[in-house]
This record gives C-alpha cells, structure tokens and sequence, in this order.
C-alpha cells in the first residue's frame, strides 16, 4: 500500500529535507502560489497549513513572498516545520542583480533564512546564468539559504551549470560551486520530461513538479476515467499520486478550500504498475511556458 505520508521527505544533496507534497504555493505536502493575489495568499497558505501542508512554493515574480511569511508566522507551527521556497526572477539574472534580489526576499518576509532558493528560468545568458548561480552559493555559505537549486533548466542548460560547478571547484576546491539540490518543472502525463528527469535522479537532484494537475485542462482523458472510478478519487488526486510515485514532489495549486483539502488526500490509494504504465502518454505538451528550449 501507498508508502507516502503528508509527513514524507526527501533528504536533498544539501543534507536538508524537503517535504514530498508543496503547495504550489501551499502543500507537505506543498503548496504553489503562482498568481495566487497577494489579499488571497496569506488566507490560502494558512488554510494549506491546517491541511497539513507545510511546503510553499513561491518566487520573487509572485510578488506574494510577503503574505506567505505572514502565514508562516500567524500559523502557530514552528518555523523549522515549515519549508519556504523562493525564486530568482527571470528579469534579475546576474550577480549583482541576483544578490539585490535575495536581499529583498528577507527584507520584504523578515525571515531569518530560506530553505530553499532557486533560478526561476534558463534566461538572459551563459554569464548571467552563471553569475545568479555564483550570487546564491555565496547566500547558501552565509546561511541565508539552506538549499539551492534551478527551474526550467533544458538539459543543455544543466550540463553548463554542472561545467560551471567543476570550474569553481577546480579554483577554489570541493564543495565551494555549491550543489543543485532541486529543479523544478512542469511535469505530468503529457510531458514527462524523462531526458531532464533522469539528468537528475542520476544525480540524486530533487524533481519538483509545478501543474501537476495540468490545470485541469485534461481532467476529461479517457485514460483517468477507470482510476478514477475503481478509486472513488478525482483527475487531480490520480494525477498527484503519479506524480508521488514517480518519486516527484508535486506541487498543486489551488485557492479554493476544499480543493486545497482534497489535493493532500492523495495518500489512501496506490496506482498499480499497469496504471502508471498506461498514464506514459508519450506526449509532450505543455500547458504553461517552456524555458527549457531556450538557446540563448
């Protein structure tokens, strides 16, 4: 039966624990806060929370890392319980420009530190890409940032961060170009991402998996009706719990309640193999943006 609890974690490459289930903003589950309204968010994340919740997945483009801090603090839970995520934005890339980012991330959330801090997306060039890397080593090494990691890296864009890493180290030895803890990407059914998604797990990098629930345009597929049915769970549990069991930490968005509520019941029920095998559509569509093929 279905190994998974809301309690789950994953111990990362940085020696930190990340829970399996974020809310997007929201879930341990997690919970995503992607263009969740900032007078909305600080409500959501307190409701994920009493769900059970304690992942919350935001970013510097939000504009709600605010709100989300003021739901870890008025929620009563310890903040070493809670694991707070955010991102680099893609219009920050560089040093300098990474760095005063990362300063406004504390200012703005009175945090003592971020558990997690990652490049939202592969822009703005080699050197930029390498210098938001360099600016969140830096943060990882004064204790700002616990874990570090990318978002929507192809894998050309991960192979050059993994040369930039050798680089620092062959300069500065073992351990000072930091590590890629987590990447995170969109991930279900219809795009799988196996080329990224083995890159990783090759070596031991933490998959997060933002729409996971592919914003419901495919909860109709006639491939999700028979789970559906012989499990008594909705299109998005079924999804989330393959997602689970790809060894992915989802991470569903939600602003409605009961559907947050729902999102985290996703641990009563196991997708057999036959199942999970049916669900490799083989497709590649994305329902968000795709930063992954960008050359530049």
């Amino acid at each position: 039966m279905a190994k998974f609890d809301i309690n789950t974690k994953y111990k990362m490459l940085s020696g930190y624990e990340i829970p399996v289930l974020g809310y997007g903003h929201p879930n341990t589950a997690s919970i995503n806060v992607y263009q969740t309204p900032a007078n909305v968010t600080e409500d959501v994340v307190l409701h994920a929370f009493k769900a059970g919740y304690r992942h919350v997945d935001s970013a510097r483009a939000y504009r709600n890392e605010a709100p989300c801090a003021d739901a870890m603090k008025k929620s009563g839970l310890p903040r070493s319980s809670i694991f707070f995520t955010s991102k680099v934005p893609p219009g920050s890339m560089g040093y300098d420009a990474t760095k005063s980012e990362i300063k406004s991330t504390f200012k703005e959330t009175g945090l003592d530190y971020v558990d997690l801090y990652l490049i939202h997306a592969p822009y703005g060039g080699k050197e930029a890409r390498n210098g938001s890397w360099r600016a969140l080593v830096e943060a990882q090494k004064a204790g700002q940032i616990r874990s570090i990691g990318v978002s929507n890296y192809g894998v050309h864009h991960l192979d050059e961060l993994e040369a930039y890493i050798t680089e620092l180290e062959s300069k500065s030895g073992k351990g000072s170009g930091g590590e890629i803890s987590v990447g995170q990407w969109e991930v279900h059914p219809w795009l799988e991402r196996k080329d990224i998604v083995e890159w990783c797990q090759k070596r031991g990098v933490v998959v997060e998996a933002y729409c996971p629930i592919v914003r419901g345009k495919r909860f109709g597929e006639p491939v999700l009706q028979p789970m559906v049915k012989k499990y008594g769970k909705t299109p998005a549990q079924v999804l989330i719990r393959w997602s689970l069991q790809k060894g992915l930490v989802p991470l569903p968005k939600s602003v409605t309640h009961s559907r947050i509520d729902e999102n985290a019941d996703v641990y009563d029920f196991e997708l057999s193999r036959e199942e999970m095998k049916s669900l490799e559509t083989g497709q590649y569509a994305p329902c968000a943006w795709d930063p992954t093929t960008s050359t530049d």
